[in-house]
């Protein structure tokens, strides 16, 4: 599947087969350590964050998986 933007499309590829050869290889054999995906990830992340503000494509209200979710935002 490609990605939301066409320049994107090439990393979602890249930390899809990194993502999928650490689950396979890491994960499922109990290593969850580490996070050797996470700098692909971010970089993925950027480029579909700029190509959702190209097409302005509207995402408020959107709930998105990340950090802080489940936690409340003022958490002290």
């Amino acid at each position: 599947m490609n990605s939301v933007g066409e320049a994107c499309t090439e990393l979602k590829r890249e930390y899809d087969q990194c993502f999928n050869r650490w689950f396979a290889e890491k994960f499922l054999k109990g290593d969850s350590a580490g996070d050797p995906c996470g700098q692909l990830f971010k970089r993925y992340q950027l480029c579909v964050q700029k190509a959702i503000k190209e097409k302005d494509i509207p995402i408020e209200g959107l709930e998105f998986m990340g950090p802080s979710k489940g936690k409340p935002e003022n958490s002290s």
